[in-house]
C-alpha cells in the first residue's frame, strides 16, 4: 500500500487538490502496479509563516 504525501505552501482549492490527488493517485498505481484504491495521499498544507526560503519567511516577502 503505497503512502504518499504532498507539502505545498497554503493556498489551493479544493478543485485543486482534488486534481494533484487524482494524478498523484494515477501515477503511483501506474508505476507501482499497486490498485488505485490502495494508494493514499495526504496533503499538508504548509503556512507562509512556518515556511523559509534563502533565510527569509515566506510571510515576508
Amino acid at each position: 500500500m503505497p503512502y504518499v504525501t504532498v507539502k505545498m505552501i497554503e493556498g489551493r482549492t479544493a478543485e485543486q487538490k482534488r486534481a494533484l490527488v487524482e494524478k498523484v493517485t494515477a501515477a503511483v498505481s501506474e508505476t507501482t502496479g499497486a490498485p488505485t484504491e490502495k494508494v493514499v495521499v495526504f496533503l499538508e498544507d504548509l503556512k507562509k509563516s512556518e515556511y523559509a526560503v534563502n533565510g527569509k519567511l515566506l510571510s515576508e516577502e
